[in-house]
């Protein structure tokens, strides 16, 4: 899901949804991938004409093309990467809200048990071998964009950046994350479980591991085409009423739970054995995916009186 606001950020999403042309591919794609002749056809429209409106799409995020060789020729194929947009509007709460933020690279763990089918990479090339949990402590696993195990966790140790004076209301971690299965499978549950300073925030269950019809927007040309390709764009948020992913209620810790008076805060995400659906973990960094975004920490703070 695609979460915007009213942020300039988000003009190339609206404008790409201000087109009846454009609406009319998203439902086609709605059905099945197409390349651009297909598309052109079925809209009885040039292909130059249909090229323009895909790439509108696909630099709002809508859509992911890939090129493919079939029938002694190269096609682009284009499918949804969505699905939903959901936008915020401003409110007087929202726009007197102050918060801090900051990112941390996939790459930058601090602990972690894996087991395979495992590896990580950066934007260039694989980091050691696959499947091999040694090269977790290479030294060029900090410049990692992407990592992926069967089962364990990864765990992030991060500085708590309020002031004394500043008191948190509320955690948003914004992250893009899929399924680890053997090369790419869409149809591959995996029970993910979230930890922040070794509480217990709830679980999600990933439907896949994406790639099987579609490269990522950022996933780099010489990453392997049957490998996994992207993820799902989450916001896990924890506030005084209890813990929700996407605005779903996970879990009832709240806010207060987490020990937050801390200097330093702790995030694990685990794929743990005794999970109904041990179907592994995939996180994407910038440079990997269809966000080109990094693990993102939010907090929401009002000041103390």
């Amino acid at each position: 899901m695609i979460k915007a606001n009213t942020d300039r950020k988000w003009l190339p999403l609206y404008e790409a949804l201000a087109s009846e042309v454009r609406l009319k591919i998203l439902d086609l794609l709605a059905d099945k991938p197409m390349n651009l002749k297909e598309i052109a056809e079925s809209l009885s429209l040039s292909s130059a004409i249909v090229t323009m409106h895909v790439r509108k799409l696909e630099l709002a995020g809508l859509i992911a093309t890939k090129m493919v060789r079939r029938q002694g020729g190269t096609h682009k194929i284009c499918s949804l990467s969505e699905t939903a947009v959901e936008i915020a509007l401003p409110n007087a709460e929202t726009q007197e809200r102050t918060y801090s933020e900051h990112f941390i690279p996939v790459g930058h763990y601090t602990s972690f048990e894996v087991y395979p089918t495992c590896g990580l990479a950066t934007r260039e090339k694989l980091v050691g071998e696959l499947d091999d949990p040694r090269y977790f402590l290479d030294p060029e696993r900090v410049n990692a964009a992407i990592l992926w195990f069967g089962e364990g966790y990864v765990e992030y140790k991060t500085p708590n950046y309020l002031l004394p004076s500043q008191r948190p209301d509320e955690l948003e971690i914004t992250f893009e994350i899929a399924s680890e299965a053997p090369g790419a499978n869409e149809q591959w549950p995996s029970d993910i479980r979230f930890y922040l300073n070794e509480i217990l925030l709830g679980e999600w269950t990933s439907p896949g591991d994406f790639g099987t019809h579609a490269r990522g927007r950022f996933t780099p040309d010489w990453w392997n085409p049957h490998m996994n390709q992207y993820g799902l764009r989450k916001v896990l948020r924890v506030n005084g009423e209890g813990t929700y992913m996407d605005g779903n209620r996970i879990s009832d810790v709240r806010l207060n739970e987490l020990q937050l008076e801390k200097r330093f805060w702790t995030l694990r995400f685990a794929v743990e054995k005794d999970a109904a659906h041990v179907g592994g973990l995939t996180l994407y960094g910038a440079g990997f995916g269809n966000y080109n975004q990094d693990i993102q920490f939010r907090v929401y703070y009002s000041q103390r009186r």
